[in-house]
């Protein structure tokens, strides 16, 4: 290891993430009887700039009067190039102080955009002395901002998480495709000629190098990398597939913008009963070889050593999350 220490952020499950408009305030109570890890409620892209006022109450009376039965809360502000961030930022605070665990900052670019944010949030949190530090959730979804991610990641002050915001990406890398999240067809590599058979086509992950570019910048700071979200909530089997990929590369959680996909997210992003057991039997089998001197040992024909440790603790340290949540 490194002798630099990284630190970790505050540990949260955070499997799934759902998204509520703020102009909607039907769906919050909804929300807060599901199953999801976190709620997210949407100031931002969800709401039309008419309602954005409106919404901002919405969220404010339900942070202070709903009982969100205990799950993790955030509120996704405006951008910082809109008259409507400071206000968000203000209001949120001074009237449902102590109610708020998150803030999801979109479009973040720079790390001077998480500076300002944090500048304004530590004025109003000392002006009304609150003790609680509102934690900051970042979204990657800009040229920008995939440009200068490990400097922003870096930013050592509340920050929980990043998370890929793939349809605002597609548009500002101007990539051809409509489709928010997902494989698309165009995508693809053929196989050789081969005569005159047919040759196939294997579609590939668009979005793979962003997603890991942003676990990377997550990881190497101690940040959970969420992946964003999957447009088609009437496609299931492609929202897995999606998770899946992103799960596989380190994401430790996916969004969901319909309650459909909460489960999705849960089963996904949480670890088997078989491979937590046999996680345990890798930490139980390494403990002994401890006691005989030994730095590796074999387990069913597979050789397991320090780093296999590692592997193994994370899946129980999830599951013993999931097991208190």
């Amino acid at each position: 290891m490194s002798f630099k220490i990284i630190d970790q952020a505050q540990p949260r499950l955070n499997r799934s993430e759902l998204a509520v408009p703020g102009s909607n305030p039907a769906l919050f109570e909804k929300a807060a009887n599901s199953k999801v890890d976190v709620i997210f409620l949407d100031l931002e892209d969800a709401v039309a700039p008419d309602e954005k006022e409106q919404a901002r109450k919405n969220i404010i009376e339900a942070l202070n009067d709903l009982d969100w039965k205990g799950k993790t809360l955030s509120v996704r502000i405006n951008g910082l190039d809109t008259h409507f961030m400071y206000r968000d930022v203000v209001d949120l605070i001074e009237k449902a102080p102590g109610k708020l665990d998150l803030i999801m900052i979109p479009k973040v670019g720079t790390i001077s955009d998480v500076y300002a944010v944090d500048m304004l949030c530590t004025q109003v949190e000392d002006a009304m002395g609150l003790e609680k530090k509102i934690g900051f959730e970042l979204i990657i979804e800009t040229a920008l901002g995939m440009q200068n991610v490990n400097e922003i990641a870096s930013y050592n002050r509340r920050l929980e998480s990043l998370h890929f915001g793939v349809a605002d990406y597609a548009a500002s890398t101007k990539a051809k495709t409509t489709v928010i999240g997902g494989p698309n067809p165009n995508y693809h590599v053929l196989t050789d000629i081969d005569e005159d058979k047919p040759r196939n086509k294997h579609w590939g992950d668009m979005w793979h190098h962003a997603v890991s570019k942003m676990v990377i910048a997550a990881r190497a700071n101690g940040l959970r990398p969420i992946d964003g979200p999957f447009g088609d909530f009437n496609d299931p089997d492609g929202y897995k597939a999606q998770a899946n990929r992103s799960a596989t590369l380190g994401c430790e959680g996916k969004w969901a913008i319909h309650p459909s996909q909460i489960e999705l997210a849960n089963e996904v992003m949480s670890p088997s009963e078989k491979e937590v057991n046999q996680a345990k039997r890798i930490l139980e089998a390494m403990e002994t070889a401890k006691k005989e001197g030994k730095g590796a040992v074999s387990l069913d024909g597979r050789l397991i050593d320090i780093a296999s440790i590692r592997q193994a603790e994370v899946l129980v340290q999830k599951a013993k999350l999931i097991e208190s949540s």
